[in-house]
């Protein structure tokens, strides 16, 4: 069967759906309940990063169900070398930015390095402020078992926790890099304690990052909450890319997993080289721009 034909017997998942997270009718907020429901029909769903309000209403207008203030802002919006350098000020400041720009879309705050990692207290009070202040309607901490005591404690306090697991960004002075995670025998069944972890303490998903298709299916299998692949193969049940790779608007190299579908950087690029030449050239402003 091929893979149109599937998707053709699969009505439950087909934009047609009312229901359905991406190309579904409803226009009120979406929510953990809808994607613990997707899951159920075996839909696959989008998700995106975004940083700032215009960027967000663009997505959320295009029907991207679920948008990631992620503190990949530290590489590719605040000029950062990696994550760990974000703080609580800024992840707060441009969650509000996202949730004023968006209707619809369910938006996860990240909890930056720091901000939980020295227990569910702390966890608790960082959480809080994201939902209080910048009106996220769930976070997204990493670490798997490490991390279970801190999830628990904010689902009992009534925040949706997204977890993230596999490659953990944050860790990358511990990592020495960005290495693929999970390969090798004890490695896997370590990743599967963790993804079974982070379901138990109550995770509503769980994003794995820089892992083995086949674990990485194998782990989608076994959960009964949604996984989200970021360089984890095709068979999670969501896939998510940071805005600014999805959209060729990063410089370089981008990770092998990453699909650019436009080049941006050269769009925006020749926008600002045309207005440069106009005013120059003495042909901006026109007299069209002007008043009297």
């Amino acid at each position: 069967m091929t893979h149109a034909s599937k998707a053709e017997n699969r009505p439950d998942s087909s934009p047609a759906n009312p229901k359905a997270l991406y190309g579904g009718t409803s226009s009120r907020r979406v929510t953990v309940r809808d994607i613990a429901a997707a899951k159920v029909r075996g839909e696959k769903w989008p998700m995106l990063t975004a940083y700032d309000a215009m960027t967000a209403s663009v997505f959320d207008e295009s029907g991207i169900p679920v948008l990631l203030v992620g503190d990949s802002m530290g590489n590719c919006h605040l000029g950062y070398d990696s994550t760990v350098p974000v703080t609580m000020d800024e992840i707060a400041l441009l969650s509000a930015a996202v949730v004023r720009g968006t209707k619809r879309a369910l938006i996860v705050g990240d909890l930056p390095f720091g901000s939980y990692q020295e227990g569910s207290v702390q966890a608790l009070r960082n959480a809080t402020r994201l939902v209080k202040e910048a009106g996220v309607g769930a976070v997204k901490l990493e670490g798997g078992e490490r991390s279970a005591d801190q999830i628990d404690l904010l689902v009992r306090s009534g925040i949706p926790v997204m977890a993230h697991i596999g490659l953990t960004p944050q860790s990358v002075n511990a990592y020495g890099g960005y290495p693929v995670q999970g390969r090798g025998e004890e490695a896997a069944q370590q990743l599967l304690r963790d993804a079974k972890a982070v379901q138990d303490a109550g995770a509503f998903a769980v994003v794995l990052e820089l892992v083995p298709a086949e674990l990485a299916a194998e782990v989608t299998r076994t959960l009964h909450i949604p996984t989200v692949g970021i360089g984890a193969g095709q068979e999670c049940d969501a896939q998510v890319l940071v805005w600014t790779d999805m959209a060729g608007m990063t410089a370089g190299r981008v990770p092998r997993f990453v699909k650019q579908y436009a080049n941006l950087r050269e769009v925006l690029g020749g926008a600002a080289k045309s207005f440069a030449a106009d005013v120059v050239g003495g042909l901006y402003p026109a007299e069209e721009h002007a008043f009297h």
